[in-house]
């Protein structure tokens, strides 16, 4: 039991780290080696990532400079670089390649608080996931008769309490927050309870928090809910 949840702190651990360098990829009007992360170069035919091509410093706030190790790549480099969606123009001076980071335009800010808050939600699933999968194996256990059902009910709040943790960690890097799940809040106690559980683990998100209202003034409920 106690390895299930240990199992389960550093697989949450993992995705609050791989959400940490997903913002860090993002382009935000200063330069980081980061931001090329996710950029792949056709290296003899091979989907490489550029800091295994060359060197990457950052010699100026906002200019990047990649020093390729094979100077037959600078092309490819080039090439994966204009085709990401950095929106970034390499230029070179035949020994090493510039990228100038361009101040944020009022569109491009836009586009990065979605692709910020897409970010946070697909790690925010990840979490949640993570807290199924663990409370499934603690349910076998307890039919299996190797824990008993109040270990069973000890361990889940444990691993409610490790998930509410890393939600919040997670709310505190996202631009907004919208509430809404489904209509059993209005019926079933224990999602009801939930319901104003998290309300509260967010109440210090309060000013990016969105609650969504249908057309019978009912509150948090998802979009599909008839």
């Amino acid at each position: 039991m106690k390895e299930i949840q240990n199992k389960l702190q550093q697989q949450m651990d993992k995705t609050i780290e791989a959400l940490k360098h997903e913002f860090s990829t993002i382009r935000a009007g200063r330069a980081n080696a980061q931001m090329l992360d996710k950029i792949r170069v056709d290296y003899y035919g091979t989907p490489t990532p550029i800091n295994q091509v060359g060197s990457i410093s950052v010699p100026e706030p906002r200019t990047l400079m990649i020093n390729p190790w094979d100077k037959s790549a600078m092309k490819d480099i080039e090439t994966a670089i204009r085709n990401s969606d950095l929106g970034l123009n390499p230029t070179n001076d035949g020994e090493v390649i510039r990228l100038n980071v361009p101040a944020l335009t009022e569109e491009r800010r836009k586009e990065l608080c979605k692709q910020a808050k897409k970010a946070s939600e697909d790690f925010k699933v990840r979490i949640r996931n993570e807290r199924r999968d663990a409370n499934d194996k603690l349910k076998k256990l307890e039919k299996e008769g190797e824990i008993t059902e109040d270990d069973l009910k000890k361990a889940q709040d444990n691993v409610q309490k490790m998930t509410d943790k890393y939600i919040k960690e997670t709310a505190l890097k996202a631009d907004k927050i919208i509430i809404a799940w489904g209509k059993f809040t209005e019926t079933r106690k224990v999602f009801s309870e939930r319901e104003q559980s998290v309300l509260k683990l967010l109440e210090p998100q309060k000013d990016k928090l969105f609650q969504i209202t249908d057309g019978k003034e009912r509150k948090n409920l998802h979009p599909l809910t008839p």
